[in-house]
């Protein structure tokens, strides 16, 4: 059996990953600095944390559940620890693109993302259409990369990811380049950014007095329709004419006319990666 070492278990990342190993056919050795987080992971989960060096004296896998700006300062303190062949899994691309990683040759570093449950699902279990994280009820898929390590360890790795991402349906491979691509720069400098405008868009709407619950409502329900037709979801479907007249006369007013090469330069992308890990 893998046996699996997972700081930062008692954070509601770590916990959420915890109860997921614990259904999984690998052993779980949870470490957690905080007294808060070691009593949370006890309540939720029944895990006790054990001692670091413990941890690391039998791990095969160390997965780092801890915020982006601190994975390169945790990693450093305990990696001359680490046996020819661990491997490191974190959540996140930013610190391993940042260059923040200790040099390490001889073992794994290896970053898996969730994709989060899709708006468009087959759910019908009421709590995993509620589960709009994932990693509880709702299915979902992940991304993966293998940074550096052997190409056998790519497989490894991603199966530990399914387990503690589960339910997991696709895992996509990519680069640590092309995950930086997709987050921050498309999920949150685009997606994130544009769901918050279009929360603030209703609630103008509301300030213009239109009943708060009308405009929800009327907003989440066309962007389902939106969304469907955009991304070909209903294949041969087309917006009416009139939602093109608005989307012709509306994009210049909103957007620079540059704005995808503003959001996705490179250097734009670095800036944002160095920003979330300061």
């Amino acid at each position: 059996m893998t046996t699996v070492a997972l700081f930062g278990a008692g954070g509601k990342m770590g916990v959420r990953l915890a109860s997921n190993l614990m259904r999984s056919p690998y052993s779980v050795l949870p470490i957690e600095v905080s007294p808060e987080g070691r009593e949370r992971l006890m309540d939720e989960t029944g895990l006790e944390c054990v001692s670091q060096d413990e941890a690391l004296a039998s791990a095969e896998v160390v997965i780092l559940a801890v915020p982006d700006r601190l994975i390169g300062t945790i990693l450093a303190s305990f990696v001359d620890e680490l046996a020819p062949g661990t491997a490191v899994i974190m959540l996140d691309a930013a610190a391993p693109s940042s260059g923040r990683l200790p040099d390490r040759e001889d073992i794994t570093y290896f970053v898996s993302h969730p994709c989060h449950p899709p708006i468009f699902s087959d759910e019908t279990d009421p709590e995993a259409q509620t589960d709009y994280f994932g990693g509880f009820k709702a299915k979902q898929h992940i991304i993966c990369a293998l940074q550096q390590g052997p190409e056998e360890h790519y497989q490894m790795c991603e199966d530990v990811a399914r387990a503690f991402y589960q339910p997991v349906m696709n895992a996509h491979r990519c680069t640590v380049d092309q995950m930086v691509i997709l987050e921050p720069a498309l999920s949150e400098s685009v997606g994130a950014t544009f769901a918050m405008m279009l929360a603030e868009a209703t609630r103008e709407a509301t300030r213009r007095g239109v009943p708060q619950q009308a405009a929800e409502d009327f907003l989440l329900g066309h962007l389902s329709i939106l969304l469907a037709v955009s991304f070909e979801i209903l294949p041969g479907a087309r917006l009416s004419e009139g939602c093109m007249v608005a989307i012709e006369e509306a994009t210049p007013r909103i957007f620079h006319d540059d704005w995808l090469e503003r959001v996705f330069d490179p250097d734009a992308i670095r800036a944002s990666v160095e920003s979330i890990c300061t």
